[in-house]
């Protein structure tokens, strides 16, 4: 079976995924990535996107739409 790969909203800052994943460009050019986990910019102010550079703390950027509380499933 294949690896999960997983998506999380973090309040107020990137997004992280985690797993077997690519990036690919718009210009069709993939993003090389170590491992298996990557912060990507949700605020639009990082100097090293598509990659988090901590940019939304230091600009205090707030989420239009903040990640909702987990819920638990059934």
């Amino acid at each position: 079976m294949a690896e999960e790969t997983l998506l999380s909203l973090k309040n107020n800052g990137p997004i992280i995924i985690e797993g077997n994943f690519r990036i690919m460009m718009a210009d069709g050019n993939e993003v090389m990535v170590e491992g298996t986990r990557a912060a990507l910019c949700r605020c639009g102010m990082s100097a090293n996107k598509p990659f988090c550079d901590g940019a939304h703390a230091r600009n205090q950027w707030k989420a239009e739409n903040p990640a909702p509380a987990p819920t638990e499933q059934e």
